[in-house]
Order: C-alpha cells, then sequence, then structure tokens
C-alpha cells in the first residue's frame, strides 16, 4: 500500500490543478507526477505543471532566470509567470506543459535542436544581475555525497579523477570568463516541444542557468562520446549544429577538446558518483553503462588532460 503524498507534494498538486483551471474553465484534468525528488519536485494537471524548486533556491536567483526565460520564449521555454509562490518553505513556478523527448525513439533525438538552441542562449548578452551558472556545484554535491556513501571499490577511481579537475570545476574556485550565458544542466531531458501544435523545441528547467563557461553545457554529450556512450554519428551532428550555429564555446574549426576537455572530465566524473552513490544504496552491483563511466574515470586518473579526445577511439 502506497504512503499518502507528504504536504509538499499533495499542495503543489493542488496548485497545478488550480492553475490549469484558471487557464481553462473547460479543463479535461488528468494529473500526474513527473519527478519526485530533493533538488526538485514537478507535478502536472492537463496543460499546466508546478515545479518546486531546490531548497537552496533563492528568491532573486530564480527570478533573475525566470526573467530571461520570458524574454527569450524562442530558446527557453516561458513560465506562466515570472515570480515564484513560496510553498511549505520551497519556491514554486508554474509552466505550459510541452512534450518532451521520446526516450524509447533515440533516433529521432533532437540534437541538432539542442546545439542550435545552446548556440543562440550563449549569445544572448548576460545581464548585469545574472547568478553564476551552477553545473559545478552540482559536479561537486554529486562527489560529497560519493564520499558519504560507504565503501564501493568504484569510489576511488571516481575521486582520483575528480582531484584532476582545475579548482574551478570543483567549484572550489571563480569560474574563468564567466560572462556567457550557460543552461548549466544540458541533456535531452531538458527538451520539450512548444505547447502549440507542432512547435519548436526549447529548452526547459532554469535552475543552473546562469554565467559560466559555455562548454559545461556540451560537456555531457561530449562525456558520452568520450565514454562510448554516444555513437560518433550523434556526436558528429551535436557538434556540428553548434559550430554552424555560431555558438562560442568550442572553435568554429579544428580540434573542439581544448575547450572541452575539463567540463568533459568533469561531467563524466558526476555522472560516475552518481552511479556509484545509486548502486550502494541499492546494494546492487554496477551496470554495464554505470560501469563504463567508472572505467572512464580510471583511465582520466592516468591519462594527461590533453589526451581525454583519445578516448573516443
Amino acid at each position: 500500500m502506497n504512503s499518502a503524498p507528504g504536504p509538499l507534494l499533495a499542495g503543489l498538486t493542488a496548485r497545478a490543478r488550480a492553475a490549469a483551471h484558471a487557464r481553462s474553465p473547460a479543463c479535461p484534468c488528468g494529473a500526474a507526477t513527473l519527478a519526485d525528488r530533493p533538488d526538485g519536485t514537478v507535478v502536472r494537471h492537463a496543460d499546466t505543471v508546478a515545479k518546486a524548486h531546490p531548497l537552496d533556491a533563492t528568491p532573486a536567483g530564480l527570478t533573475s532566470r525566470l526573467t530571461l526565460a520570458a524574454r527569450h520564449p524562442a530558446i527557453l521555454l516561458p513560465p506562466l509567470d515570472p515570480t515564484p509562490v513560496d510553498l511549505h518553505g520551497r519556491l514554486v513556478t508554474f509552466w505550459p506543459y510541452g512534450s518532451p523527448v521520446d526516450p524509447g525513439d533515440p533516433d529521432a533525438a533532437p540534437w541538432e535542436a539542442a546545439a542550435a538552441l545552446l548556440a543562440r542562449l550563449h549569445r544572448i548578452p548576460a545581464p548585469e544581475n545574472m547568478p553564476v551558472m551552477r553545473g559545478p556545484a552540482k559536479a561537486a554535491r554529486a562527489v560529497a555525497r560519493l564520499r558519504e556513501a560507504g565503501p564501493h571499490p568504484a569510489v576511488a577511481p571516481v575521486l582520483r579523477a575528480w582531484a584532476t579537475l582545475p579548482p574551478w570545476a570543483r567549484a572550489e574556485a571563480p569560474m574563468p570568463h564567466t560572462g556567457t550565458l550557460c543552461h548549466g544542466d544540458l541533456h535531452l531531458g531538458q527538451l520539450v516541444r512548444h505547447p502549440a501544435a507542432d512547435g519548436p523545441w526549447l529548452l526547459i528547467d532554469v535552475d543552473d542557468l546562469g554565467v559560466g563557461v559555455p562548454a559545461w553545457d556540451l560537456a555531457r554529450p561530449a562525456a558520452w562520446y568520450a565514454c562510448g556512450l554516444l555513437p560518433p554519428g550523434e556526436w558528429t551532428r551535436f557538434l556540428t549544429a553548434y559550430q554552424e550555429a555560431g555558438g562560442p564555446a568550442v572553435p568554429a574549426e579544428g580540434d573542439p577538446w581544448p575547450a572541452l576537455d575539463v567540463p568533459a572530465r568533469a561531467l563524466t566524473a558526476q555522472t560516475a558518483a552518481r552511479a556509484v552513490v545509486k548502486a550502494v544504496a541499492a546494494g546492487r552491483p554496477l551496470d554495464e553503462v554505470e560501469q563504463s563511466v567508472v572505467d572512464a574515470c580510471d583511465r582520466m586518473a592516468t591519462v594527461p588532460p590533453q589526451l581525454v579526445q583519445e578516448y573516443a577511439k
């Protein structure tokens, strides 16, 4: 028997229903919990989504991010209201529902659209009040949880790989060149189709949005490619589309890896840390994909940084 939902989830569900009915009195109804994690709870009611943001979200920082999304609706899904509300001590926002990427159809993954959206985001002049992109901080939190997870043979190689990174990539020093707007947590789950019929793809999730090193936004697909988890053709599609759209994170021509090296290593360590923590919590061995990122960390600790691209060969 499932336990009753907690106050936050119950309240968020009620708020989503009220917001949906305010938008459309003839609401067809139909509710679902899209995510319920410590770093974000998301519920849907018909065409409206309500999100409770992480505990460490601040009103000023979140409002800056929401305002930016509202000003650039061709890149970021705009919120229904750029002002968050408080619910049980959590900041809550409301959004139109957009159709996500189909995980069951990898051949239809919108790599080109994701790359073009990133390039456009990276070219937007950053407002003066924008907070710092939170990618390195999230990676550091994942590694901190790994240190607390308990003994496991994969902990040591991940920590050795993490130790090879410069301080800024471990959130121990300011990021260099923080004048570029970045998404901060780019993966295909961060894209939805605009609610309009056959609308364009848009980026979602503003929690990590801010100024920083734009190569961080390319780092997860770069890391997947380097670990053998993303086929070369898909990586090439993504990288080429970003370059053709004028993205500033990598050179328009030539070797992109000098720019991608550190962020790709950081995302590999973050992914491996999360995988090990989940495996330890579940009392199970690493699966094949999880083991592949741990193996990549093991190589990272022994291969010079400038040779990280060799992992893909």
